[in-house]
């Protein structure tokens, strides 16, 4: 079940925005007009990635520099550490997530 989450215009070109479905903490990035959400919390040390940048299909988080790929949510130092990813869609001016992680 998808939920809107924001209008595209709130999620500029290389950047995110931090939403909060069901409880949950999901930051929803635009890398390059492709729209992609991943767990919010950095492994690291909980950074928001919804506040990092994002290109090449990873995301960085702006405490420490963590980088998570966008469509894995595989930390790119660790393989062994991986955020949970869930679908988007644009609906319209209107961005969909469904709060149920991608499996």
């Amino acid at each position: 079940m998808f939920i809107k989450v924001a209008s595209i215009n709130e999620i500029p070109k290389g950047a995110g925005k931090t939403i909060n479905v069901n409880g949950k903490s999901i930051a929803v990035l635009n890398e390059n007009g492709k729209l992609y959400a991943i767990d919010n919390t950095c492994a690291h040390r909980g950074g928001p990635l919804g506040e990092g940048m994002c290109q090449n299909k990873i995301v960085t988080c702006p405490w420490h520099g963590w980088e998570y790929d966008l469509e894995t949510g595989k930390c790119t130092f660790d393989d062994s550490i991986r955020l949970a990813t869930f679908e988007v869609k644009l609906q319209g001016n209107d961005v969909l997530v469904n709060p149920e992680p991608k499996k």
